[in-house]
């Protein structure tokens, strides 16, 4: 059985019910797909440009999920 993130944001005034679902969940797990890929990447680069290297691993956190998260008010 696969494990299935849900995360739920409450007292937002994006929506009527002010409870958000799907865009912290779908947020989440790009987020996830994002370090995959881009952790271990920055984390190469850090050996020679430390500056871009922490610029990179934060870009899931920075980018990637309130991106996503605000761009689906549901």
């Amino acid at each position: 059985m696969a494990f299935v993130p849900v995360c739920v944001q409450c007292g937002t005034r994006s929506n009527p019910c002010r409870c958000k679902v799907l865009g912290p969940t779908l947020g989440f797990v790009a987020f996830v797909v994002a370090g995959v890929i881009e952790w271990p990447l920055g984390a190469a680069v850090y050996l020679f440009r430390h500056r871009k290297g922490r610029r990179i691993m934060s870009h899931p956190a920075t980018v990637v999920y309130p991106r996503i998260t605000s761009a689906i008010p549901i």
